[in-house]
């Protein structure tokens, strides 16, 4: 069975975790690829004695049974635009920070690769939010699992961003930015701009301002079958979008349209992972931190 690991670096206290998730995944037959970044980081290391083939090219990842995804939410952002279209399931194992979407701990590594080899786990479809434009962008990665953003340049003044829902006016924001948010999205940029939570399993989109000049603006949310779309005034002629971590510099003439990808992101979910668990744990919800 052939499996890749995935990782945008590599610190060298995570690196006997690494070692052991190569021993464990040997250990239950497992044919190891790595991607062309993760071997860089490899090599950073002295490649450590570790056997792999490298992934030479992006179409050879449809012969992979899982992906693992080695670092925070970030990296396993950066591993759905590995995946693409393949829908190949993946795995994140946190060797980062806050983990939302990398919830393997690095004590859990034998038992998360046990419950690879014995197919004793279930596949978590999240929803992709995809960026329709004239222009291509993004190296033709137009898809995203967090959100997509607009946003002013530095500290150039605030925006308007008339937004249409399926052609039908919804609103201008008056603000430093926009953005749409997926259900997985909402833990992330939205929620810090005072956007909700969203199950990860509900169709919809959050729409959330960020900064309002008009403080009677509040996040809303919408079908998932919607097709939203913007137009963009402001006294700089460029503005910054971006999809997830992936940002560039546009003109203020453009015009997007969002709309749900047409595939999946597949997110592996092992036994006794929940959804609401890590709410409460990440958010420290139910402790009381007075005491």
């Amino acid at each position: 069975m052939k499996i890749a690991l995935h990782g945008l670096s590599l610190k060298h206290e995570f690196l006997k975790d690494v070692r052991a998730l190569f021993k464990s995944l040997e250990n239950h037959g497992f044919e190891i690829f790595v991607t062309q970044q993760f071997d860089r980081n490899l090599r950073m290391h002295g490649k450590t004695g570790l056997k792999f083939e490298v992934l030479e090219n992006p179409k050879d990842m449809d012969a992979m049974k899982f992906l693992i995804s080695i670092g925070g939410d970030g990296t396993l952002l950066d591993s759905v635009c590995q995946v693409g279209e393949l829908e190949t399931p993946i795995l994140g194992l946190n060797t980062g920070r806050l983990g939302f979407l990398a919830t393997v701990s690095t004590d859990k590594i034998d038992e998360a690769v046990e419950h690879l080899a014995t197919e004793n786990f279930q596949i978590e479809n999240r929803s992709l939010v995809s960026l329709k434009t004239k222009r291509r962008l993004f190296d033709g990665l137009n898809f995203g699992l967090n959100e997509f953003t607009i946003h002013k340049r530095d500290t150039s003044s605030m925006i308007t961003v008339h937004t249409y829902i399926d052609g039908r006016y919804l609103n201008s924001y008056w603000a430093d930015g926009l953005i749409v948010a997926t259900p997985t999205g909402s833990t992330g940029y939205s929620l810090s701009c005072g956007g909700p939570l969203i199950s990860p399993s509900a169709k919809n989109f959050v729409i959330t301002p960020v900064s309002p000049h008009n403080l009677n603006v509040r996040p809303i949310i919408v079908s998932d079958e919607s097709e939203i779309s913007f137009e963009i005034e402001g006294r700089a002629e460029r503005f910054l979008i971006s999809l997830d971590s992936r940002s560039t510099s546009v003109s203020s003439e453009m015009k997007f349209k969002i709309r749900k990808e047409k595939f999946f992101a597949k997110l592996v979910k092992l036994p006794n992972y929940d959804f609401f668990d890590t709410l409460r744990h990440k958010l420290n919800w139910g402790f009381d931190m007075r005491n």
